[in-house]
């Protein structure tokens, strides 16, 4: 293997590097930019959502306990979870220290809380888990494509054997969907083994000299592809997998989908589409739901219920309720309120500038006063500083992994304003969005580069854990 160190590898990788980044309002366009198709049919005999969403309520019922205690608390130390906070919520929830651990790490990589600063706020999925069964379906898929990072790996295995098989566990899911049934660990144990072997040979890592056999495992902790102990890293990844509710294992000899973890393969081949909401009626409806009935129009319909939902309202009303959803947690709806405020044009000026000052309006703000100073559009991204650039990036890209398609996803990550996928991951880290895990998680995912979800899924871990 390369002596490189990996910031390096991947800074010299050409398939690393973006291409030439389009404007920030092309980047705002993506999310409600949807490809006109029938929606797919799920496999025969796939639960209703709503029971899917039953189950996946079941999976995370303690993580939506403990961040419904972290929202009344509000204790500055929720948010590092620290060990009296941990006590705290054990002896109040009735749970172990250990469980309460558990349930805030899936909280967080499921999008049920989120970290501002020193404070942990309810994320938008949390104030909408009881009546929105995609919302719920949204959020464990979340917490399934952060398999990894819910059940952390053997302290003793070297991070390259980890990020292998963690490359490598989609072709095993693949085959537990295709049996339709219970599958054999030496099974799945023969296809990892393969699927590591091709990576390996696609990176044009051969080996010298003898090699220990894979199933050995030997010298686990060395930082080489070569002694990957892969029937180590199997259980490892059946257990983390079973622990998020993906799939059942029958005493170690077998794993089975579960109908959830069938679902979401299938999910992650074919995207269920929400059906586009009509824009009847969204004249009488409060700003969010007027906001989330237009939000799978084409913009000059968008504008056209911008416009009537308008005049139906006085001007402050309209722009202080625009900007209320603006602030809250659903970036999708933060990105349609200011093009709702867009068709206010001068006298949302005032409101927009004070606005300017909250962190997570302020990009928002400032490319809309550029607009209306006569900026072009497609210009007007040059007034935000490069950070403010990146944190729009990561809150629209939050808008489409939660909203989107993971197409989308994809052409979203050709907006970025760096010109290198380390130099992007080192500004997202450094940025400090509270959607940032969930959204590297759900690119790594979405990525068809392996070297590219690879670099991804390291940095969503080193935020996760708060490494460098």
């Amino acid at each position: 293997m390369t002596s490189r160190k990996p910031d390096e590898q991947l800074a010299r990788n050409t398939r690393l590097r973006l291409v030439r980044p389009r404007s920030l309002a092309t980047a705002r366009r993506a999310v409600t930019t949807r490809r006109t198709r029938p929606a797919p049919r799920p496999p025969e005999g796939t639960p209703a959502p709503s029971e899917l969403a039953r189950q996946a309520r079941t999976v995370l019922a303690d993580a939506v306990r403990i961040a419904r205690w972290a929202a009344v608390e509000r204790d500055p130390s929720t948010a590092q979870l620290t060990d009296r906070t941990q006590e705290r919520a054990a002896a109040a929830l009735e749970l172990t220290p250990l469980q309460v651990r558990a349930g805030w790490d899936r909280a967080r990589l499921a999008g049920l809380v989120e970290l501002h600063g020193d404070t942990a706020r309810p994320g938008w999925r949390l104030r909408a888990w009881d009546r929105d069964d995609m919302a719920v379906l949204r959020g464990w898929v979340a917490l399934f494509d952060a398999w990894s990072l819910a059940h952390p790996a053997p302290d003793d295995v070297a991070p390259t054997a980890v990020a292998e098989v963690v490359e490598a566990v989609p072709q095993v899911l693949s085959l537990l969907q295709l049996s339709a049934g219970p599958v054999l660990v030496p099974v799945l144990l023969d296809l990892l083994q393969q699927r590591v072997a091709e990576l390996r040979e696609e990176r044009c890592e051969v080996p010298y000299g003898p090699q220990p056999d894979a199933q050995s495992g030997a010298d686990s902790g060395a930082d080489s592809g070569a002694d990957v102990p892969v029937s180590l890293l199997l259980g490892w990844a059946l257990q983390g997998l079973s622990s998020v509710g993906a799939l059942t294992l029958d005493m170690g000899r077998s794993a089975t989908l579960t109908p959830l973890g069938n679902w979401a393969v299938w999910v992650k081949l074919e995207q269920i589409c929400v059906a586009a909401q009509s824009p009847a009626g969204n004249i009488e409806q409060s700003a969010e739901d007027m906001l989330r009935g237009c939000a799978r129009l084409t913009p000059g319909p968008a504008r056209a219920e911008y416009r009537a939902w308008l005049a139906a309202r006085t001007v402050s009303s309209a722009v202080t309720e625009l900007l209320a959803v603006a602030r809250g947690e659903d970036a999708l709806l933060r990105g349609l309120a200011f093009e709702a405020l867009r068709v206010v044009g001068a006298p949302a000026e005032a409101e927009v500038r004070a606005a300017a000052v909250e962190p997570s309006l302020r990009p928002y703000a400032l490319l809309w006063l550029a607009e209306y100073e006569g900026a072009d559009p497609e210009d007007a991204a040059e007034v935000l500083t490069r950070e403010e650039a990146t944190w729009l990036w990561v809150d629209t890209a939050a808008a489409v992994a939660d909203h989107g398609e993971p197409q989308l996803l994809l052409r979203h990550l050709d907006s970025a304003v760096q010109g290198t996928v380390p130099a992007l991951l080192e500004a997202v880290r450094a940025g400090g969005h509270p959607r940032t895990v969930q959204v590297l998680v759900a690119l790594a995912a979405a990525h068809p580069d392996p070297a590219l979800a690879k670099a991804v899924r390291r940095a969503a871990f080193q935020v996760h854990t708060g490494g460098v």
